[in-house]
Formats: structure tokens, C-alpha cells, sequence
């Protein structure tokens, strides 16, 4: 098992070497100039060449390429342009709304998901599982922002339960950190419910036709044994992937969702990067996000084989 953890791992390095080749390119091949963002709008061209002078962009893309590169292998992600100070600095200070945002939401998800697909299946063709399909359908359709702004009208504006926007620190206390996360939490819960409800329930529909189901019935076992135990856990596989999709897809959802309420995360910090043209902000982020996606794969392979010993082999 760890050679096979450090093989993938190995493999793991050219994978982030090609976006961070690629990510670079883009960011440098793409029209827009940081130094004219930072240097204003009533800036002159000699202004302007002064601050990108001073950022470095007046040097060939090898050699801002080969200083970056360096800078990586020593652990030093480099300065913001924008925000004047170090990106590591930066992303310590984002990341625990975002981690906060991703494991509600994933909480969530999973908590009420898995429990609706299991018994959708079991109730294959009733008046339930047609609500459950339809739902999920329903939730596939309407963008997150959509969702956001409907779940603020309707729970903030008009009930008053939860605050329209902003984050607490998990410092602040436990009850306001929580208020603030419940909404957030729900409008980005709200597809991955669906997706994952949807999987669970066509995985356990194939398995509940398999003969141990049946040989487990006619052993007398009570339904909700067979369901957990033997149908939810022999389908776990397919639905352990949609969890770990979902996890990396919370990347893009994460970034529309702490723009709607207005949560100071990597999310919302990707946007502002990206409008202000700060390619060492950019560059850092996509990498990081990369990496994460890398070590999601990772976990989803480890997971397997708790589901099924025979992936070890």
C-alpha cells in the first residue's frame, strides 16, 4: 500500500508541472496588464513601465518563468501584486472560511443524500422516489447563485432567521460561526445533493438485484440490515467517486457561493486576483487547487479498497 501511495504521488509531479507551465502561459498570453490595473487609470505609459519594471513583467517569459519556478522549490509562493503582501500570508488568512464552507457543505450533502437514495431505490417506482428524482433533477438545473439569492430573499429579507451576508470566525464563537455558515452551506449543498442521491440510487437499485440480496432475504434478515450492510456498502464504490468529484468540484462552486454572501475565502479571493491581473496570486491558487484535486484522487483510490479488497490486488 505505500508503494502504491508513493507511486501515485510520483506521478503527481508532472501532472502540477504541466499546469503550472500552462497556467503561466495563459495568465502572461491572455490581453490585460497588471501593471496598468495598479498603476490606475490616469497613469502614464512611463508610469506604467516604471511599476511593471519594478513587478518584473519587463523581463522575457523564460526568465519570469525560471524566477517563479525557483521561488516554488524553496516554498515561497512570491508577493501579491494587488494586495501588497506575501500569497502565503494571504492564503493562511482565506482558508478557513473556504474549509469551512467546503466541509458543511459536504456534511451536508452526504448526511441527507445517502439516506434519500437508498430509500428511493428501495421504493423504485413510487410516488417517493419520483419526489427524489424530480428534486434532484431540479437541483442539477438552477445555478448556485440563483439558489443563493432565493434562500437569502426567503430566510433572511423576508423571515429574518439568518444574516444576508458575511463570515464569523469559528474565533467569534461557535454559534455565530455556525449561523453564518447555514445558508452558504445549503445554497452550495444543494447540487451535490442531487448528484449524489441520484448515483446512490442507481447503485443500490443494481445491487438490491444481485443474489446475496435475495439469499439475505430469504434468510429472514430485516430490510434495513440489507440496505445498509449489504446493498449500501457493496455499492459503495460508485458513490465513494461522485463524493470525491463533488468534493473537487466545490473548487468552482465555492468561488460563486462566497461571492454571493460575501465570504472572505480563496474563492472570493481567486476573483478579486483575477480582475486585478495578479498573476502570482493566480498562479499559486490554480496550483493549490491543482494539488488538491491530485490528492483528492489519491484519497478516492485509498477509500476503494476499504469498500472492495479485491482493488488492493
Amino acid at each position: 500500500m505505500l508503494g502504491y501511495v508513493l507511486r501515485r504521488l510520483l506521478a503527481a509531479i508532472p501532472v502540477l508541472a504541466i499546469v503550472a507551465v500552462l497556467v503561466f502561459l495563459m495568465l502572461r498570453l491572455t490581453p490585460g496588464d497588471p501593471a496598468a490595473v495598479i498603476a490606475g487609470d490616469n497613469a502614464s505609459s512611463e508610469q506604467i513601465a516604471q511599476v511593471r519594471s519594478k513587478l518584473g513583467l519587463d523581463q522575457p517569459l523564460p526568465a519570469q518563468f525560471a524566477i517563479w519556478i525557483g521561488n516554488l522549490a524553496t516554498g515561497n509562493l512570491g508577493e501579491s501584486f494587488f494586495f501588497k503582501k506575501s500569497i502565503g500570508e494571504l492564503i493562511l488568512g482565506r482558508i478557513e472560511p473556504t474549509l469551512s464552507l467546503a466541509a458543511a457543505t459536504m456534511l451536508i450533502a452526504v448526511c441527507l443524500a445517502i439516506p434519500l437514495g437508498v430509500v428511493a431505490a428501495y421504493r423504485h417506482g413510487s410516488w417517493l422516489d419520483r419526489i427524489v428524482m424530480g428534486v434532484s433533477v431540479l437541483g442539477f438545473s438552477v445555478p448556485v447563485f440563483v439558489i443563493g439569492y432565493l434562500l437569502i430573499y426567503i430566510f433572511a429579507i423576508t423571515l429574518g432567521w439568518f444574516p444576508v451576508q458575511g463570515y464569523q470566525p469559528l474565533s467569534g464563537g461557535l454559534g455565530g460561526y455556525l449561523h453564518r455558515l447555514v445558508l452558504p452551506s445549503l445554497t452550495l449543498s444543494v447540487v451535490y445533493i442531487a448528484l449524489i442521491a441520484r448515483m446512490t440510487r442507481a447503485s443500490v437499485l443494481e445491487v438490491l438485484n444481485e443474489d446475496y440480496i435475495r439469499t439475505a432475504r430469504a434468510k429472514g434478515q430485516v430490510e434495513r440490515k440489507i440496505l445498509f450492510r449489504h446493498a449500501l456498502k457493496n455499492a459503495a464504490v460508485p458513490i465513494v467517486t461522485v463524493v470525491g468529484i463533488g468534493i473537487a468540484l466545490l473548487i468552482g462552486g465555492v468561488v460563486v457561493t462566497e461571492s454571493v454572501f460575501a465570504i472572505p475565502g480563496l474563492g472570493r479571493l481567486t476573483v478579486d486576483a483575477v480582475l486585478a491581473r495578479d498573476y502570482p496570486t493566480i498562479q499559486a491558487l490554480i496550483l493549490m487547487f491543482s494539488g488538491v484535486y491530485v490528492l483528492i484522487n489519491l484519497l478516492i483510490d485509498l477509500t476503494y479498497s476499504l469498500f472492495d479488497p479485491r482493488i488492493r490486488h
